[in-house]
């Protein structure tokens, strides 16, 4: 372990001069806490130490002593706060609630105390917790009493990273992307308020998921992206940014009372590494300069305030009235972080950026409030300790990462790590990166992989609270807090919890919520596998732990204790055993094939079987492997790094295609481009994705030829590893960059349907899609609009009519296929929704059905209700190691609609047929073995993939 310096809290390296740091300013540091410290207790009888009457000075004195007291006011709540009877928020006309019976996470005890109690809400305020008297419900004449009957009751969910209505949508070229600037790399003093968009179609999606409050930040294209804006996310009466706001600083306005105990808590967004590297083309030593340039500007401006202010508090009236009160506007809030006023919100990534940036802190004294992102914070607990003033908190995603190389030691098991060594975990959106309407959902699987409960829904409730400085009115169930709470219909950390209702300011925000009955399950705390190993070898490794596969060491595997099996035959998912009073059964697999299934007395006996390897499943399952597609799993490892990457093919609109690939003729083939053993596709084959399909990575009208390969092998030699070469030919029409009109897009794949020939027979583009044409290859579309899928509905008839045929059409995206459900069913057209959990992105992707609790159904639930097939894709590789639980969540919603093999054919089945994968011997395919439940059950774990196809089984 590296030792400490005692005068520093900072740690040294093994030569015992790492981050020594201030030898050579030590000097100047002395003095400026030598002047800070007489200002500091100068200023401490500022009421009384100016003594000229104030009435005789000019305005420009009176308004620098106001400037004066502003600084020396401490950040927070006036002491007085948690006297107040009525929200500075209430809207006029609140109808007093009272919710009864409720089961209530407070927040308290550190986020374990649960209680049973009544909840009082008034004037935007919890006014109890408990019984409430009949005689205090006297006193409200026209109270609403709502029952909720045992019901989860949470604060309002807190985001401490969102870009809600400064990266508005639908994302358009107007104003929709307002959150960052690239006139410099330092610029402390734009305000993310002043690109609010209170249009921004995100609001009411939030809120139902249970989003009260959310911290809008700058983007992260600059070093110092500007001043951040906590809001709370109702519509108010006024309908401007302004309403919105929660404790909005004195310097929104540049308006400073002329006596100000205390001052709201400040925001800034900074930034490191890749992001303002990469816009302002220079490297990290550049955007650490800047950074250490500005904050000395900030420092020499705190300086000459506080030697303004030292005298001008001390009765100074020369000075006042000579000179006016050192301010410069565009450092002013650098100043007041200098001045520890300001909460710091770091986005970084790398252990050499959080380095830096701790180093920065302890150079300018000045604390930080979290780190954001953060993929290797959990690497180095001790770098964040060593931090000026206090620790920070670190602010991430569950399992989002490998996105670029500053993401690519990401682990799931980072915030159980980071809590583990006493650091402060939130989880956040970064909204619209994810949409914040699942923010609960970050816990959740936080949790699923070892944040302890009490700290899973605390980091989207109290600890975001106190991270953004609004711990004493938001993020916790308190007598005197706002009255922001969500009322949810199961556990909130259970898979697909969904609020039932949500009050921000007292005030319900779901009109005529739709919900479904869960089983009793949901009430309680989920079940959730044991990771110990694994999160131990992710700081062993370094991020990096091994996820290959080891083969079983027996030809003869036996799986006991199984709760049910299924398998799949003709295409269909069926249920071969399923335990009944707790009888579990057995499964024998020889040389990767099963040999025997069934009740314990149905198969031989472990005994007979030799040298057999015995797995205890603990009513586990055993169930179809599943398949992955959407994003471009297998022909990239790290999506923003081009060296790690397939690359885009050539699009016969923008570009023209090269000769020797075949022209405008040609049509590529993703098998060519497939790379294995990467770390998105062994994570998804670790979570029960067996198989993966895949088209070529395209920005425009041309796709090509997708393929289909096995998630498990680590080469293109081994056994199984593409497993079809060619599925079927993609094509994008969408409204998209420089792209031609849609019009243009459809006239184009109207001439490759109806005139193959013109294209040569012998070419790809002519034998793929004439035999498009002829109904012997699926073509699938990209397209999410439901007026592009009209009109291709429209072109699958004219084809037919031409070639009497049966064209097989796959809608891709579909997020507004829902709106035309009976004419895909009518037409034979199938869809693969991308994603599951559907956003506006983009204004033809804007008529979204919401689902629970917006909308009875969901679009996937809708298009099934109507006889259309259906998948589900994924956009972006890294999330492919979910699929099961997009899977799970869609059965949720289902309120029992669903039945188990429907559900997995959602990601099996359907989606391979849809896609034009076709299996000759469904007894090859993979099956996935879970522990602990089935494949769909958050609580279970996989364990082993058996493969026939390979004879052998994986132990994982």
């Amino acid at each position: 372990m590296p030792e400490k310096d005692g005068s520093r809290g900072l740690a040294l390296s093994n030569n015992g001069i790492r981050r020594t740091r201030k030898d050579n300013h030590r000097f100047q540091g002395l003095s400026l806490l030598v002047l800070l410290a007489l200002t500091y207790y100068t200023f401490q009888g500022f009421g009384s130490v100016f003594t000229h009457n104030e009435e005789e000075l000019s305005a420009q004195a009176v308004a620098s002593l106001a400037r004066c007291r502003s600084v020396v006011a401490k950040p927070g709540p006036p002491p007085d706060f948690h006297k107040r009877t009525q929200s500075d928020r209430f809207a006029a006309g609140t109808k007093p609630v009272l919710l009864k019976n409720a089961k209530i996470w407070t927040g308290n005890k550190n986020g374990t105390e649960v209680i049973d109690a009544d909840i009082l809400l008034d004037k935007g305020l919890i006014k109890g917790i408990g019984h409430v008297r009949s005689q205090t419900l006297a006193a409200y004449q026209d109270i609403e009493v709502v029952d909720v009957k045992g019901a989860w009751v949470t604060p309002g969910i807190v985001d401490l990273h969102s870009h809600l209505g400064d990266a508005s949508s639908p994302a358009t070229s107007g104003a929709s992307g307002d959150d960052n600037s690239i006139k410099g790399p330092i610029q402390p003093w734009l305000r993310s308020l002043d690109g609010l968009n209170t249009h921004d179609d995100a609001y009411q999606l939030s809120i139902s998921g249970g989003v009260t409050t959310a911290l809008v930040l700058p983007g992260s294209a600059n070093a110092i992206g500007g001043q951040a804006f906590t809001i709370k996310l109702r519509s108010t009466a006024e309908r401007s940014p302004t309403a919105m706001l929660l404790e909005p600083p004195f310097t929104i306005n540049n308006s400073f009372p002329e006596v100000a105990g205390s001052t709201p808590w400040r925001q800034m967004k900074h930034a490191c590494g890749e992001n303002p590297s990469r816009v302002y083309d220079q490297t990290r030593m550049d955007t650490i300069w800047q950074f250490r340039e500005a904050y000395n500007k900030a420092r020499e401006l705190r300086v000459k305030q506080d030697q303004f202010c030292a005298k001008a508090l001390n009765g100074d009236r020369e000075l006042l009235e000579s000179t006016p009160f050192p301010e410069d506007l565009q450092w002013e809030a650098l100043a007041d972080v200098v001045r520890g006023r300001v909460k710091v919100q770091v986005h970084c990534y790398e252990t050499v950026d959080l380095d830096d940036i701790v180093r920065l802190t302890n150079e300018f004294q000045f604390p930080i409030a979290a780190f954001h992102h953060a993929h290797e914070a959990y690497l180095v607990p001790d770098v964040l300790k060593s931090a000026y003033g206090h620790p920070p908190a670190v602010a991430m995603f569950a399992t989002n990462a490998r996105y670029k190389r500053e993401a690519y030691r990401g682990s799931e098991f980072a915030p159980r790590i980071l809590a583990q060594n006493g650091l402060k975990v939130v989880m956040k959106s970064d909204h619209p990166v994810l949409d914040s309407r699942y923010l609960v959902y970050e816990a959740q699987q936080a949790y699923l992989y070892g944040l302890p409960e009490n700290l899973a829904i605390a980091a989207v409730t109290s600890t975001p609270a106190s991270i953004m400085g609004m711990d004493h009115r938001v993020g916790y169930v308190k007598e005197g807090w706002d009255a922001d709470l969500v009322i949810w219909d199961s556990h909130p950390l259970a898979l697909g919890a969904t609020p039932k209702q949500v009050y921000i300011d007292g005030i319900p925000q779901l009109k005529d919520p739709h919900t479904v009955e869960k089983p009793r399950v949901f009430q309680e705390t989920p079940r959730v596998p044991n990771f110990d190993q694994e999160a131990t070898d992710a700081v062993k490794y370094e991020g990096l732990p091994p996820l290959e596969p080891k083969k079983a060491k027996s030809s003869v595997v036996v799986f006991t204790n199984v709760g049910s099996v299924y398998t799949r035959s003709n295409g269909v998912i069926e249920t071969s055993f399923r335990s009944v009073d707790s009888d579990l059964g057995i499964v024998v697999v020889e040389n990767g094939k099963v040999s025997c299934s069934g009740s314990t007395g149905s198969c031989p006996s472990i005994s007979s079987l030799g040298h057999a390897e015995v797995i205890d499943l603990k009513g586990g399952s055993i169930s179809p492997g599943l398949t992955t597609f959407g994003a471009p799993i297998g022909l990239e490892e790290i999506a923003q790094e081009d060296s790690t990457n397939d690359g885009v093919v050539f699009d016969a609109f923008e570009d023209k295609i090269p000769s020797i690939v075949g022209g405008d003729k040609a049509l590529i083939r993703a098998v060519d481009g497939l790379q294995f053993g990467g770390r998105d596709t062994l994570l998804a084959y670790r979570g029960g994705v067996t198989s993966a399909i895949v088209a070529p990575v395209h920005y425009g009208f041309t796709a090509g030829l997708a393929t289909s390969f096995s998630t498990g092998a680590l080469s293109r030699f081994s056994e199984g590893s593409v497993l079809q070469e060619v599925t079927a030919v993609h094509v994008s029409v969408r409204h998209q960059g420089a792209t031609p009109s849609v019009s243009s897009q459809i006239g184009a794949l109207r001439r490759l349907l109806l005139e193959p020939e013109h294209h040569a027979s012998e070419s790809e583009a002519g034998k793929w899609f004439g035999d498009v044409g002829k109904g012997k290859v699926t073509l699938v579309v990209d397209t999410d609009s439901a007026d592009i899928i009209a009109t291709l509905v429209l072109l699958k008839k004219e084809v037919e009519a031409k070639f009497h045929s049966r064209v097989k059409l796959t809608i891709a995206g579909g997020l507004e296929a829902y709106l035309l459900a009976k004419e895909l069913a009518a037409a034979d057209v199938g869809v693969v929704q991308i994603s599951s959990r559907p956003f506006p992105t983009t204004w033809e992707k804007r008529r979204i059905l919401p689902g629970l609790p917006l909308s009875k159904k969901s679009s996937v639930l809708e298009l099934l209700a109507h006889n259309v097939t259906v998948g589900i894709g994924i956009a972006e590789s890294w999330s492919a190691r979910s699929t099961r639980f997009d899977i799970g969540w869609i059965a949720l919603d289902a309120g029992g609609d669903l039945t188990m093999s429907d559900a997995l054919a959602l990601s099996s089945t359907n989606l391979e047929k849809l896609l034009g994968r076709e299996v000759k011997d469904y007894g090859m395919d993979d099956l996935v073995v879970t522990e602990g439940g089935d494949l769909l059950d958050f609580g279970s774990k996989v364990v082993a993939i058996v493969s026939p196809r390979r004879e052998l089984v994986d132990l994982l």
